[in-house]
């Protein structure tokens, strides 16, 4: 299902959301967990931390709602930040719990993140939509989005001026809002 085929319009939705009624939170959900859980999921690699921060996500979208601002930008740009975000801060908070484990010498734990497991064929398909972007704009979404590199850190690990690093970020993201609602 596409984004602009929402039951009700996106507008409607948002102010639904506004109101804190619960059956728009459920369309909201319904509508964008398979896109944000495809995001999360190129984050986080082991399905069940995924499915897990799929729902922190969702939680911070419902307590920050009063805060989302049409006026700054679509709501599924918000929706992504939000899981996106979300996936960053377990992906850190994961990698740190391991390091004060190993240092320790107590515990061994295991890096989740190398784990293989079978992509889901509910999802849609992110990566297929990043590959149609021009190349310097898959770097960056790469680097920014699935990887957690923050934009000074992708700007020096591409050697590009951090203005650079932004601007391609923000073309990518509206060409990838194109490729999502044709």
């Amino acid at each position: 299902m596409k984004h602009s085929q929402l039951p009700i319009s996106e507008d409607r939705l948002v102010e639904q959301l506004q109101r804190r009624e619960e059956q728009a939170f459920h369309l909201l959900y319904d509508q964008y967990s398979p896109a944000l859980y495809g995001v999360i999921s190129r984050i986080i690699r082991d399905e069940e931390a995924a499915r897990d921060v799929l729902q922190d996500a969702f939680v911070k979208i419902w307590r920050n709602f009063p805060n989302y601002d049409s006026k700054k930008g679509r709501l599924f740009t918000w929706l992504l930040n939000v899981a996106r975000n979300t996936a960053i801060d377990a992906l850190r908070t994961s990698h740190s719990t391991e390091s004060i484990q190993n240092e320790s010498g107590l515990v061994y734990t295991i890096d989740q993140q190398h784990n293989t497991n079978q992509p889901n064929s509910d999802l849609i398909d992110i990566p297929d939509k990043v590959n149609q972007l021009k190349p310097d704009r898959q770097e960056v979404i790469d680097l920014v989005y699935f990887k957690g590199y923050t934009h000074e850190e992708a700007a020096e690990r591409l050697n590009l001026p951090l203005g650079t690093v932004k601007t391609r970020v923000r073309s990518a993201l509206q060409d990838l809002k194109k490729l999502f609602n044709p």
